[in-house]
């Protein structure tokens, strides 16, 4: 049975928070609100879970799902080989629309799909999503939709391509909007923007001059 519940309704918050966490722990799949649009989770370190949100959107292992978190702290405990670029990029903005492609520990075990011992981490900017990550550590976050569609900016849209596949929804209202975050890759020897969204080339180069464009203009 899915549950959707009004983040909106501080009484309903706290039951649709409950509800999430029991799912989360019983390897099942939450619709989340964030600061880009709306998010299908599972808990990063059930693999269950993960290939259980796979299948959801019909997306195959080639395309490892991110992870969001909830501190910077955590970007030290997931990833390894930190430049002090990177760094500087992560504390200038997070929260926020930036997603940072990281060598993984190699303590770590988990299965977020072919990823080829690298993580996509990002830290959001969005309330109800913080203390979702707060309450239950680490998520693994795709956009919530089938493969191929348009991201979900309200719960209806997410529910009308997933439905029951989805354990709990967490209805917070329209999100701001679609466009996507910025991916840096940082597993080389130089950062090098993979794709540009919600911060864009000029402000990162503010922060790190020597940033490099994978596509330049």
């Amino acid at each position: 049975m899915t549950d959707v519940f009004s983040c909106l309704d501080p009484a309903q918050r706290s039951e649709g928070f409950a509800a999430a966490k029991t799912a989360l722990t019983r390897s099942g799949l939450v619709v989340l609100p964030t600061d880009t649009v709306y998010g299908v989770a599972a808990d990063a370190f059930d693999p269950v879970g993960v290939r259980r949100l796979l299948r959801a959107k019909g997306r195959g292992r080639a395309k490892p799902v991110p992870v969001l978190i909830g501190s910077a702290d955590t970007l030290r405990a997931l990833a390894t080989n930190l430049s002090p670029e990177l760094q500087a990029l992560a504390d200038a903005f997070w929260p926020g629309g930036l997603t940072l492609v990281c060598r993984q520990q190699p303590s770590l075990r988990w299965d977020l799909g072919d990823s080829r011992s690298t993580v996509a981490l990002r830290m959001p900017d969005h309330e109800e999503a913080l203390a979702l990550l707060a309450d239950n550590g680490p998520l693994a976050v795709s956009s919530a939709n089938l493969t191929g569609q348009p991201p979900a900016t309200t719960v209806a849209e997410a529910s009308a391509m997933l439905g029951d596949a989805i354990d709990v929804y967490l209805d917070s209202g329209p999100t701001p909007g679609q466009l996507a975050s910025t991916i840096i890759d940082a597993t080389g020897d130089v950062l090098v923007v993979a794709r540009e969204g919600v911060v864009t080339m000029d402000q990162l180069r503010e922060v790190v001059p020597s940033i490099e464009d994978a596509e330049p203009s």
